[in-house]
C-alpha cells in the first residue's frame, strides 16, 4: 500500500502543472511505485499467489498507460522513462 506522503512525493517529481494528479505521467509514476512495493513483498513471500496476480495486473496497466503516452508524445515518454529509470521492452 502506497502511503499518502510517498504518493505526494512521486506526484511532485513528475507533475506537468500545479494541480496535476491524473496525467499519464503521474499515473505511470504511481503505478511504478506500487509495482516496486509489491515486488519487495513478493521477495519475502514467494508463495503469495494473489499478490503475484495483482503485480501482473499493475504491470499490464502501466504498460497500457506507457503505450498511450508513447503514441501521444514520444518526447514526454522518453523523458519520463529516464526520470523513473524504466526500460521499455520492444
Amino acid at each position: 500500500m502506497i502511503t499518502k506522503t510517498k504518493k505526494e512525493k512521486v506526484v511532485k517529481k513528475v507533475k506537468t502543472h500545479k494541480d496535476d494528479t491524473g496525467s499519464p505521467e503521474v499515473q505511470i509514476a504511481i503505478l511504478t511505485e506500487r509495482i516496486k512495493e509489491v515486488s519487495d513483498h513478493l521477495k519475502k513471500h514467494q508463495k503469495d499467489v494473489h499478490s503475484r496476480r495483482g503485480l501482473l495486473q499493475l504491470v499490464a496497466d502501466r504498460r497500457k498507460h506507457m503505450n498511450y503516452l508513447q503514441k501521444k508524445s514520444s518526447r514526454k515518454f522518453n523523458s519520463l522513462m529516464k526520470k523513473l529509470n524504466i526500460k521499455k521492452k520492444a
